[in-house]
């Protein structure tokens, strides 16, 4: 048990371990090169491989401000850059993203950059060499559907954010990696999603597979990239899919998706786990949500919580709800109760993740972060059927109604509030469909996306955060100059930085 447990804990020191810049993500060392040629062995070796990429998804960085790629860089950085979030805390970088003067040097895109490629990274070593580990074919491949999934997934988020990216696929490529066009990332997105989606299986036995990628998880990522690529048909079939599997579902009510006990539930497609809740797959103790997101005033009011309140919600989102929308109550927190029985009036707080029943003392959480929910895949159909049919029909309509009756739902009863669409021109509906996406998926990474994607960035942004003009240069982000110093085949840098 000794000899195993340090042998994996070398693994998580070689594959675990920051990096500060693509060259040193990609320079070769023999010693290393001797490590990998003998790693895989065991079934127990290429598990570990695929945990190593986990583990980069959550677990904490070498420049621990913002952790893990899901931790917050990921949906702290689309909410800022958006009209969904502003910044309250003393940090130049995050003030830069909300307010779209950010510049080439900011540490939380450099920190996304060179996390996602230590992912990319791991996978790669893993999928180098499971195929040699002594093991039968359906286990190695389960485990190699792990490390494509993974793999893509990072891909996907880099290609969006930053466009032409090098394009890594082996241990011992170039040190110093020029940018592949973002049309071949998308391909190998797609070839990575579609192997893991053969390869995959449906589920794990008992609890020892939650927090684990799942065929679901797979099909129900394609749609999102056949979505962006503006593939219309073949997300309206990834998403039919997912749906007709009968695996996946709205909770009746908006707030049982967002109570720890639920998490890998029926609702999530694929979650980055934090803390031990559910016994996910997890390798950093606790997420940061509502450290980061519940008032600072909470902390005076209930002994052992730790709120700071550095990112909120823009007045312009809270408004934009039905006062008796569901959604607007679980999400966002705008009145504290004091210990004296007065009321404090707060701006817009995003308290979704504060399960105030399992986590009454807020602070760190045991709550994964919901990577890809099953309301997505609903709004993905409808917005792919009415750019397919040039406007929506009756399965569009269908697909989204289903969101806006759950969101009626106050816990009760059903509200007389928010009729089902329908009867609306092609532009109306994906107006609707955009308004019904911020509502719907508040601090969970959505946001920036979804106004690059509608190319409203421009036009919704100065609404939510007044004299702040995004342009259009702003649909990708800089390629961090760290990055460029150690590697100038990154050069050009993106137009307008």
């Amino acid at each position: 048990m000794n000899k195993l447990y340090f042998r994996y804990a070398f693994l998580f020191a070689i594959l675990g371990m920051g990096i500060v810049a693509c060259k040193n993500l990609l320079e070769e060392d023999p010693k290393d090169q001797v490590f990998v040629d003998n790693f895989f062995q065991t079934e127990n070796d290429a598990t570990a491989a695929v945990n190593s990429i986990y583990a980069i998804l959550n677990a904490t960085s070498s420049a621990p401000s913002f952790g893990g790629v899901y931790f917050s860089t990921y949906w702290v950085g689309s909410g800022l850059a958006s009209d969904e979030m502003e910044n309250r805390l003393v940090a130049t970088d995050l003030d830069q993203l909300a307010t779209f003067t950010h510049r080439p040097v900011n540490g939380l895109l450099y920190e996304f950059w060179s996390l996602a490629y230590k992912g990319i990274n791991n996978a790669n070593f893993a999928i180098g060499g499971i195929p040699s580990v002594k093991a039968d074919a359906t286990f190695k491949n389960n485990r190699l559907g792990e490390a494509h999934y993974l793999r893509a997934m990072l891909y996907f988020d880099l290609v969006r954010m930053f466009g032409d990216i090098p394009l890594i696929l082996r241990l011992d490529g170039e040190t110093t990696p020029p940018r592949n066009a973002a049309a071949e990332v998308f391909a190998q997105v797609v070839a990575d999603l579609q192997f893991a989606e053969q390869n995959l299986p449906e589920s794990y036995q008992a609890n020892n597979g939650l927090g684990r990628a799942t065929k679901g998880a797979a099909t129900g990522l394609l749609a999102k990239v056949y979505l962006t690529l503006g593939e219309w048909q073949k997300c309206v079939d990834q998403c039919n899919t997912t749906i007709n599997s009968g695996k996946y579902g709205l909770y009746q009510d908006f707030a049982e998706a967002f109570r720890v006990p639920n998490e890998n539930g029926k609702e999530t497609l694929f979650g980055v786990g934090f803390g031990s809740a559910n016994n996910s797959i997890s390798f950093w103790e606790e997420g940061q949500f509502n450290v980061r997101l519940l008032p600072k005033q909470l902390t005076g009011q209930i002994p052992g919580v730790n709120a700071q309140g550095w990112q909120v919600a823009t007045q312009n989102l809270y408004d934009s709800y039905h006062p008796q929308d569901r959604r607007r109550e679980v999400t966002l927190l705008t009145k504290i109760n004091n210990t004296d029985g007065s009321t404090t009036t707060v701006e817009p707080h995003i308290q979704k993740y504060w399960d105030k029943v399992n986590e009454p003392l807020a602070g760190n959480t045991s709550h994964d972060f919901p990577y890809l929910r099953y309301s997505d895949i609903l709004l993905m159909k409808a917005e792919a059927l009415n750019e397919l049919n040039n406007g929506p029909n009756a399965e569009a309509y269908d697909a989204v109604n289903q969101v806006r009756k759950r969101a009626r739902f106050n816990g009760t009863v059903d509200l007389p509030i928010l009729p089902d669409l329908q009867g609306l021109s092609y532009q109306d509906f994906k107006d609707a469909l955009l308004l019904e996406r911020r509502h719907e998926f508040v601090a969970e990474g959505h946001r920036w996306f979804d106004l690059v994607r509608f190319k409203k960035l421009e036009a919704l942004v100065p609404s939510a955060k007044p004299g702040v003009q995004p342009q259009a240069f702003h649909y990708l982000f800089p390629i961090p100059q760290g990055e460029i110093d150690l590697n100038q085949n990154l050069l050009p840098q993106n137009a307008g930085y």
